[in-house]
């Protein structure tokens, strides 16, 4: 009796441990907009796209984007999880696919890197769409937006 009494609070204990990992996860993967983005450093690039992943708990695409000398650079746009988007209007290759040209309006990461969050794509036809959502730093909106900057697509 004493050996399965243990054997239960074992297994107890493993899934209250498992349990624990599980819902660790998704917080390490997760941040906040102003851990990672500078608000005061929007953007706008016009590229062609060279892959989309839909994937949680944020979905990504990367383009290519050409400077004024001719230099492309591939940068990464961060946005919605697949569930957003399919309920903002975007449907797997459908809406955007690899080799299409599209501009993107966002905010440049931290780091200085070709790495931005997106707010709205717009695409050839002139048709707009929001693959992210807008930039957050937690005052509630008082704090008003700062002015739009087109960047070169390399440093």
């Amino acid at each position: 009796m004493k050996t399965r009494i243990a054997k239960l609070n074992i297994l107890k204990t493993l899934r209250i441990m498992g349990g624990l990992v599980v819902l660790a996860i998704p917080s390490t993967a997760h941040h906040s907009f102003g851990a990672e983005y500078d608000e005061s450093k929007p953007l706008t690039l016009t590229g062609v796209l060279t892959k989309i992943e839909y994937t949680n708990p944020h979905s990504h695409f990367y383009m290519d984007v050409k400077d004024a000398n001719g230099n492309v650079a591939n940068w990464k746009f961060e946005g919605y999880p697949p569930g957003v988007l399919y309920r903002t209007g975007w449907k797997r290759e459908v809406t955007i696919k690899v080799g299409d040209t599209i501009t993107v309006f966002g905010w440049r990461s931290r780091d200085g890197t070709n790495w931005a969050h997106s707010r709205e794509v717009t695409f050839k036809d002139g048709k707009k769409l929001y693959f992210g959502p807008p930039a957050g730093t937690g005052d509630g909106g008082n704090t008003p937006p700062v002015p739009e900057q087109n960047v070169t697509g390399a440093k």
